[in-house]
């Protein structure tokens, strides 16, 4: 394969089985984080960043601007690095270190917000002070917004659904986690679609008040919010699965161990969803789990002993990972 910028390089096409997790069936972790941005969110950025540009907006000369829990700015510094657009990356103390590197190597700026929200995240001060950024360069910056911009969804209709529905044919069960809610909200939009009989269940963190959720504090970036996202839509949601955090971190511990596979936190939150769920899934059913990113970006927190210790010293009680 051959392709003319490094955001063209988008895997589409490789799963990997986990068929242990259900006895009896057939399931699939589709990875997402074999493409050169490391996660799902490369098809994001590249559909929010067209958008912009098909707004008319003047580009390069306007500064992007995005919110992000580190996966999505990785993805759009590396879009906007080979468009020459400027951009700016709004996180906050959750965001794996190697992201916030990755973003700034790609030459994003990189702003920290660490002033909790009302329900105990970041997301809303994030957000805050985006508008304030706004208010303060008018005509100058543009917020991107993936938590409204229906440009994002569509990306993960047009592509990711439509890959795995290319890739496995018949589907019962698709569980997705839901950060933002686009990869959820895309995917859902193109089963109801093209195969209404597949199950759409989301995962959600504990302490997320996506769903209705009692919000509290959470550790883990990528899946979860501390505000309800624009895009999101429960109608097309068949279930909803809440995965508290330490579950997910031992999941993902023990397919380093056991698989040789290092995945990314909300991976292992839809891959214990899958696990919990297992006894309601009928014999014989083909389930698919979209794993958002891979594990190299956690090594500092959820592959760390003592960072896991100072959270769920339990988990660490059983150790997960050969010595």
């Amino acid at each position: 394969m051959i392709a003319e910028e490094v955001y063209d390089l988008v895997l589409d096409d490789l799963f990997i089985r986990a068929d242990h997790l259900v006895p009896g069936s057939n399931v699939f972790l589709k990875l997402e984080g074999l493409n050169p941005a490391g996660s799902v969110k490369l098809k994001t950025a590249i559909a929010l960043v067209a958008q912009a540009e098909e707004s008319g907006l003047r580009l390069p000369g306007t500064r992007l601007i995005e919110s992000t829990s580190g996966n999505l700015g990785v993805a759009l510094a590396m879009v906007c690095s080979a468009k020459g657009y400027r951009l700016t990356c709004v996180t906050d103390p959750n965001a794996n270190p190697q992201s916030v590197r990755m973003m700034k190597a790609l030459g994003a700026e990189v702003v920290v917000i660490d002033v909790r929200d009302a329900n105990g995240g970041y997301l809303q001060s994030r957000i805050d002070y985006i508008h304030d950024r706004l208010a303060a360069e008018p005509g100058r910056t543009h917020w991107l917004n993936q938590y409204a911009n229906p440009a994002g969804p569509r990306a993960h209709r047009e592509r990711t659904a439509r890959a795995v529905l290319d890739a496995i044919g018949h589907v019962d069960y698709v569980f997705i986690g839901a950060g933002t809610t686009g990869t959820l909200m895309g995917c859902a939009e193109f089963f109801r679609q093209h195969s209404p009989a597949t199950r759409i269940v989301a995962v959600d963190s504990v302490g997320s008040v996506s769903f209705g959720g009692t919000p509290a504090r959470r550790h883990i970036p990528g899946l979860g919010t501390s505000r309800r996202p624009e895009i999101l839509d429960e109608s097309k949601v068949d279930e909803v699965v809440i995965i508290p955090e330490a579950d997910a971190v031992k999941m993902c511990r023990i397919f380093a161990g056991e698989r040789g596979l290092l995945l990314g936190g909300s991976t292992g939150t839809v891959l214990a969803a899958v696990e919990e769920k297992a006894k309601d899934i009928p014999f014989g059913s083909v389930v698919v789990a979209i794993s958002a990113d891979l594990g190299e970006r956690y090594l500092e927190t959820i592959y760390d002993d003592a960072w896991v210790t100072g959270r769920w010293p339990e988990v660490i009680d059983t150790p997960q990972i050969p010595a």
